[in-house]
């Protein structure tokens, strides 16, 4: 029986006839690829900006967040596991890219009203398809598009969606291969995520900060001093981490937090903590 590899992610998932891959949201269906996630909401919300996290980026506005279903990393402290570490195939409520941009419409032509849409609360990158189509859709409406992702995505997939994405806020697990192997991912392609991105696009970073795991002062000092070369002015989220989902390392303390953000602002111009 032929396989037929997606070209989304790292991944790059060989599925037979009826396989899903490893985010749980990409089948093989007669041959070709096909995202099970079109147009599937798990969550849909007016919400502040600052809350994707994006400081720079449209501060004091509103945006309409929506989610899916699924993840192509699998990392044990997931803050959002209800919907990103479940099968794209449960129930939930559909939206054409059509009714999703006349809804942004909608809300920005009344208070408090609207940026645009955001993708977020899980892997929007997965649902590539209908991001595609919705995000043109924006674009002609004049309204924005928004990505919160963590990056792991291959690089044509990328620059194809880029002329019409607005800003995003990338997720940068840790500083290092080793921590990206542990949680499915490819440390190179998030940074090389980073990269394209800040060329044509507004980008921030955010890190979860995890005791004993990536919060090592050398680590982010490391993460910081890339970050600038980049450019300084890439605003960098550090935010708090909870025990969630496998992971039962306890809560980081606010204070290794704040310091570690004083680390950072040595390299960088904006930097940020959250969760506290």
């Amino acid at each position: 029986m032929s396989r037929i590899a997606c070209g989304i992610c790292p991944h790059r998932c060989r599925l037979e006839e009826g396989e899903i891959g490893f985010c749980r949201a990409r089948q093989n269906q007669s041959g070709r690829i096909v995202s099970l996630n079109y147009g599937k909401v798990s969550s849909l919300a007016l919400d502040p900006i600052e809350k994707k996290p994006l400081a720079r980026f449209f501060p004091g506005n509103f945006i309409l967040s929506v989610g899916g279903f699924g993840c192509n990393l699998r990392c044990p402290f997931c803050q959002n596991h209800g919907i990103s570490q479940v099968e794209a195939t449960l129930p939930g409520e559909k939206i054409s890219p059509e009714g999703l941009a006349k809804l942004a419409r909608d809300l920005s032509a009344e208070p408090p009203g609207n940026l645009g849409v955001a993708f977020t609360y899980n892997e929007p990158f997965i649902n590539y398809e209908f991001l595609l189509d919705t995000a043109r859709l924006l674009r002609a409406a004049n309204l924005k598009t928004v990505l919160v992702t963590n990056g792991t995505v291959n690089e044509k997939p990328l620059t194809d969606l880029l002329p019409f994405i607005d800003a995003l806020n990338i997720d940068l697990k840790g500083f290092g291969i080793d921590f990206y192997q542990r949680i499915g991912g490819d440390f190179d392609t998030v940074k090389r995520t980073v990269e394209i991105a800040a060329r044509s696009a507004h980008v921030e970073v955010t890190t979860l900060v995890i005791p004993g795991e990536n919060d090592g002062e050398e680590e982010i000092a490391e993460l910081s001093a890339w970050l600038a070369d980049l450019s300084p002015e890439i605003p960098l989220h550090l935010t708090r981490y909870f025990p969630r989902y496998k992971s039962q390392i306890p809560a980081t303390d606010p204070a290794a937090l704040y310091r570690l953000a004083a680390l950072a602002q040595k390299r960088l111009k904006y930097v940020y903590v959250g969760n506290c």
